[in-house]
């Protein structure tokens, strides 16, 4: 979620940067936990118990990942071109996967977590088409976003939410208005990148 913010990495003031650093070692540890999440979150099945605390404390560890290795990359002049790429992929499988299977377990409805998925996937590809033209940079939409979507996932994850009807409703309204800041951002996302190709083409 906190993308690693361009840097040069090859200009003559500077060697390269490793790809063997803190910060990407951390963006990996959070995708090699997306599957022990996902198996954690599955073996509870909607149970409520032990195994879902489990899911949700490597959610939380994961996300706080997240923003460490992008702190560390921006303070110690870590950037890479690997951490450019996966630390936005790490983020979409964690909050991807945890949709999905909340979603197969009943808990959220599949028309929110498609029209999220798509949303995300498809600004990605978008983003990648269009980089011969420039780099379409993060903004406070996205980092809201961001925020959003961890906040009301880790809601969804927490074991009182199915139970407590009030706290189910909260969520289910935070996560419209995620949903509706999700595909609103992505809108803004395609109209930066209309206008960054017909600036390209215009030269």
């Amino acid at each position: 979620m906190s993308a690693h913010a361009p840097q040069p990495e090859d200009s003559p003031a500077h060697a390269p940067v490793p790809n063997l650093n803190i910060a990407n070692v951390l963006t990996t540890v959070r995708i090699i936990m997306v599957p022990f999440f996902v198996w954690a979150l599955l073996a509870d099945n909607s149970e409520q118990g032990l195994w879902r605390w489990v899911a949700l404390a490597l959610f939380v560890v994961a996300m706080y990942t997240d923003k460490l290795d992008g702190d560390l990359a921006r303070s110690r002049g870590l950037i890479t071109n690997f951490g450019k790429i996966a630390d936005p992929i790490a983020d979409k499988l964690l909050t991807g996967s945890a949709l999905v299977v909340l979603s197969m377990l009943g808990e959220l409805a599949w028309w929110i977590t498609i029209v999220i998925l798509v949303r995300e996937w498809g600004i990605t590809l978008l983003r990648l088409a269009v980089i011969r033209y420039g780099v379409i940079a993060a903004n406070m939409g996205g980092k809201v976003k961001t925020v959003m979507q961890a906040v009301v996932i880790g809601l969804y994850l927490l074991p009182y939410t199915q139970t407590i009807d009030w706290l189910n409703m909260i969520a289910f309204i935070l996560m419209l208005l995620t949903m509706a800041v999700t595909v609103l951002t992505g809108l803004e996302y395609i109209y930066k990148a209309a206008k960054l190709r017909s600036a390209a083409r215009a030269k």
